[in-house]
């Protein structure tokens, strides 16, 4: 099931964020008639088509998976969160059909409706995002169900979907989706623009998806920092594994770096910003944070791994965001883009997948051993069948082939027969 979650995610957040940059490509056809930008518009989608059809083909491997691999868990759940699941159905299908208008429209509907059609699949993509995680997020803080007098589960569909780590948890992914996007579009541009340094395509590419980029990696600093503090809020066991916090204390220190010793219960070779973590969690210096010690080590997740994911997502993110603001400069020193920035957004365009992936790790590692946090255990909620490494290696063939084929695809997409 990880395995499945991390191929698919990455497919996830395309199809959250690549239609806004062919909308606004063929915004800019519209605008001004320049040929670039329709041609930019036609290839961006097309790619949204590629990672459209594969990510439709992991996704329904996972809801095979959450059926067959957790039967506990969905006896229990499946009436609770089965609203945003049937929601992000009727989001997908949704996405479909404006995208099929969007392919095969353009000269079979009016702009108007064309473009609305592209608008449509944004809105459904970003719809489809936020509906998985407000399931997950109810994984991570339950709330909105209960047992009546006769031991009857009774639902607040409203209140389980919206829990308190919903709107944070929501908000935190669909920007992180439009900068790790924006950035890996824009370093296949300009790979292509150190190919063909004079090509009027992939210049024009980056004036879309770098300002994308940049801008959502402004405003991941504002919404990790309200997720974080939700966290600290509703999860503090979470926090405490993520900042390998052990003891309970005022004015704690956030810990860059370092490596967490389980056994020893300290953090060595980490550096210590003394009365750090009190601030960005609660606000205040003299603020208490509750450290691991308040839970017995069976009850603990994986400190190394949490520990480990969260300092890369934080660095991944951090190191983005410089480059965002190297952007900025250079933007505004109107000089272009000079051979050394390309090959650094060459560099970074990977960071942002890795800090998803990273992100993820923290959020689903980061409630063990609960697969429900307080309701119900991992052990409880999986199946007990044997053999399962048949279809794990089956489904590690498939996704292997999926990968080679998609790089492939938007690889001789985007590179060979550009325009100039």
């Amino acid at each position: 099931m990880a395995m499945s979650l991390a191929f698919h995610i990455l497919f996830a957040v395309a199809g959250i964020a690549m239609p806004l940059l062919m909308v606004l490509a063929e915004g800019m056809w519209r605008r001004t008639g320049e040929a670039v930008w329709l041609e930019l518009a036609k290839r961006w989608s097309k790619g949204v088509a590629i990672l459209f059809g594969v990510g439709a083909v992991s996704g329904t491997v996972l809801s095979f998976e959450l059926g067959l691999l957790w039967p506990g868990f969905m006896e229990f759940a499946g009436p609770i969160i089965g609203m945003p699941f049937s929601l992000e159905g009727f989001a997908f299908f949704l996405e479909a059909i404006f995208l099929g208008v969007y392919l095969y429209g353009w000269e079979k509907v009016s702009p108007r409706v064309h473009l609305a059609s592209g608008v449509g699949v944004l809105v459904c993509g970003m719809l489809s995002g936020i509906f998985v995680v407000c399931a997950n997020a109810w994984m991570n803080t339950p709330a909105g169900y209960g047992f009546d007098a006769d031991g009857e589960l009774w639902v607040d569909v409203w209140t389980a979907m919206w829990n308190p780590s919903a709107v944070a948890s929501g908000l935190h992914m669909t920007v992180a989706s439009f900068e790790a996007v924006g950035f890996a579009v824009a370093g296949m541009h300009a790979f292509g623009l150190l190919r063909a340094p004079d090509s009027v395509f992939h210049r024009s590419a980056l004036r879309i998806a770098l300002p994308v980029a940049c801008v959502a990696a402004v405003l991941q600093l504002f919404t990790g920092h309200h997720s974080a503090q939700q966290i600290a809020e509703n999860q503090p066991l979470k926090l405490a594994a993520a900042e390998a916090q052990w003891e309970t204390q005022t004015r704690a220190p956030l810990t860059l770096g370092g490596w967490p010793d389980e056994e020893a219960e300290e953090t060595t070779l980490g550096l210590e910003i003394p009365g750090a973590l009190s601030l960005l969690a609660f606000n205040s210096l003299d603020a208490e944070v509750q450290g691991l010690e308040e839970w017995e080590p069976e009850d603990r997740p994986p400190i190394a791994v949490v520990h480990v994911a969260y300092q890369l997502m934080i660095g991944a993110g951090m190191t983005l965001l410089g480059v965002a603001g190297l952007a900025l400069v250079l933007r505004l020193r109107k000089r272009g883009w000079p051979t050394w920035f390309l090959r650094l957004l060459i560099l970074v365009s990977p960071l942002g997948l890795v800090a998803i992936e990273a992100g993820w790790t923290v959020t689903e590692v980061g409630r063990q051993p609960w697969v429900i946090v307080g309701v119900m255990r991992t052990a409880d909620a999986v199946t007990p069948m044997p053999h399962l490494v048949v279809p794990f290696t089956l489904f590690s063939l498939l996704y292997a082939v999926l990968g080679v084929v998609v790089v492939v695809l938007l690889r001789r997409h985007l590179y060979l027969t550009v325009p100039a």
